[in-house]
């Protein structure tokens, strides 16, 4: 039903987890961000206010470049694909971390480039509060996001709310797994799948 699937979150949601277990449910192609070949962001964490700019546009460049060259390589008509990210994170993440000079350039720039790539058909929001984003970002021992604070996941989850009220672009799920498990249990990963397989009315949706 839906060719093109991203899954978004905020940090330490879930996100690239679940892409593995739908891409091999679905046995489909999928796509997942390529963060840590970012050269900017152990310094970010250290120092937001001197690296924001160079981090945020380097971001935008490559998942610009992996998106464009992958939906660009399989038929969405016949195939699916699900990526991790979505592309519009860029301007979610921007609104948080630029200084209003660098983003109204940054909003230049995202505005020429997001319209040649295709929306996703849907996006899958994983909502969690910020207690339990900081018990995953613990567990996966990243020592660069030792730093991320309660009011910065605050301001993401936030962020994203208000970037989906305002799009009509894709139909968007935001789907509270504050007590879902899908990894582990295979009630909560069918849970995906029914969703995965409703049609929506609605291009925004609370579950």
């Amino acid at each position: 039903m839906y060719n093109f699937i991203a899954i978004e979150g905020c940090i330490g949601a879930g996100k690239s987890t679940l892409t593995t277990m739908l891409s091999q449910h679905f046995n489909c192609t999928h796509q997942f961000e390529n963060f840590e070949e970012n050269p900017y962001l152990e310094n970010f964490y250290k120092n937001p206010t001197n690296h924001a700019f160079p981090l945020e546009l380097f971001f935008m460049a490559e998942r610009y470049k992996q998106q464009k060259s992958m939906i660009e390589s399989i038929n969405l008509f016949n195939s699916k694909l699900i990526s991790d990210y979505a592309f519009f994170k860029s301007l979610v993440f921007a609104n948080i971390t630029l200084k209003e000079d660098e983003l109204q350039l940054f909003k230049m720039l995202y505005n020429i480039i997001y319209p040649q790539l295709k929306y996703p058909d849907i996006v899958l929001y994983l909502y969690k509060n910020i207690d339990k984003l900081q018990e995953n970002i613990k567990k996966r021992g990243r020592n660069y996001e030792t730093a991320i604070t309660n009011q910065y996941l605050e301001q993401l989850n936030n962020e994203y709310l208000h970037y989906f009220k305002q799009q009509n672009n894709s139909t968007i799920v935001i789907l509270n797994t504050n007590k879902l498990d899908f990894k582990a249990n295979k009630e909560d990963f069918k849970l995906i799948l029914d969703i995965l397989n409703n049609q929506f009315n609605k291009k925004l949706n609370y579950l």
